[in-house]
């Protein structure tokens, strides 16, 4: 039975960079999981529009702006 090396050496080089792109993913996921969970400090960073929506009406815009946004 052929090693794991052996077969990704057999693959075309499209294939291989396929392989290298998918393990460096699954690296990155294991060190992200084993480092502090992302946190998102974003207190008061709304508060010029206060004057200008309610919570609910903001919560209704933020859903317009994102719909409404091509990159997502």
């Amino acid at each position: 039975m052929k090693t794991l090396e052996e077969k990704i050496r057999e693959l075309p080089p499209e294939l291989q960079k396929e392989v290298e792109d998918f393990v460096e993913f699954l690296w990155e996921k294991r060190v992200w999981k084993s480092k502090k969970p992302f946190q998102i400090h974003f207190r008061g960073a709304l508060k010029d529009l206060r004057s200008r929506y309610t919570s609910v009406e903001l919560q209704h815009q933020i859903q317009e702006w994102w719909e409404n946004d091509v990159s997502h």
